[in-house]
């Protein structure tokens, strides 16, 4: 996967995005929007598999959950020896409890318990695929009393112990810090830069509960200026980095979105250039 921008594919855009070929670096899915054995998706897929690289974003691991993950893996596989992705992630979160399966990425309390837990769960999935994983930091709106960790010594802890990468969401980081008083650069200086071998961007919202506000990862809108300024303090600390436009909701036009996308090329062909002159 080339350190470019690229968008999220969503069937709203399949037509449009293989009748106009927009110059994007690769094109991202949610990889369970896609386990089925046939009809429209498969076959809009392999069109756009044939014109740019392929991520696979799942939603639906629940890496931090301890129910049996062997149905999905099965997909998940199945998928990935059809459609030979650059990059497959998940989420660092849990959302299954025995039967009960939750439409949430819900947070996980950081602690040893939890890492050696999640640990042997990425490892499980990775020897299953027979390749590496990327694992992606969540948004969170609370966090546990009894975490002994934090976020980003947790995810660096995990992806060194699983041998797998780290897909560093700044929307998520951005979010997370305001709700949580977190300072970025030190999120940044816990990270392990040569693990972080994804990025994505989205846009956020703010609303109100009583008195109190919080920032909600929504995605449902242009990413904002103060992502775009962390996105760029995100580049000088680890370098460039293949980087995904996400929008899910209340989706724009595809220019719209291959807009973003340029915005952040334009970012990552800078930092490349600085990069260049400070090493000549």
């Amino acid at each position: 996967m080339p350190a470019a921008a690229g968008i999220g594919l969503r069937p709203a855009h399949y037509r449009e995005l293989l009748t106009q070929r927009p110059a994007l670096a690769f094109v991202e899915v949610h990889s369970e929007n896609y386990f089925g054995a046939g009809g429209p998706p498969l076959h809009y897929l392999e069109q756009a598999r044939d014109l740019y690289p392929l991520s696979l974003h799942g939603v639906g691991l629940s890496l931090g959950s301890a129910t049996p993950f062997t149905e999905h893996l099965r997909h998940l596989k199945r998928l990935i020896g059809r459609f030979s992705p650059a990059l497959v992630s998940d989420h660092l979160c849990w959302g299954a409890s025995g039967d009960v399966h939750l439409n949430e990425l819900l947070p996980l309390p950081y602690t040893e318990e939890v890492l050696a837990l999640v640990t042997a769960r990425v490892i499980e999935v990775q020897d299953t695929l027979g390749r590496q994983i990327l694992v992606e930091n969540v948004s969170t709106y609370l966090q546990y009393a009894h975490s002994t960790i934090s976020d980003a010594q947790f995810l660096a802890e995990l992806a060194e112990r699983a041998d797998c990468g780290i897909l560093l969401d700044v929307n998520n980081l951005y979010v997370n810090a305001r709700n949580h008083g977190w300072d970025p650069a030190e999120y940044l200086a816990d990270l392990p830069a040569q693990r972080v071998w994804q990025l994505h961007l989205a846009g956020h919202s703010s609303r109100r509960f009583g008195e109190v506000e919080l920032t909600i990862d929504t995605h449902d809108a242009p990413v904002s200026e103060p992502v775009w300024a962390l996105y760029a303090q995100v580049l000088e600390h680890i370098g460039p980095r293949p980087t995904l436009i996400e929008w899910d909701a209340n989706l724009p036009p595809l220019d719209t979105l291959c807009a973003e996308a340029a915005r952040a090329q334009m970012q990552l062909d800078s930092t490349a250039e600085t990069a260049h002159a400070l090493a000549g």
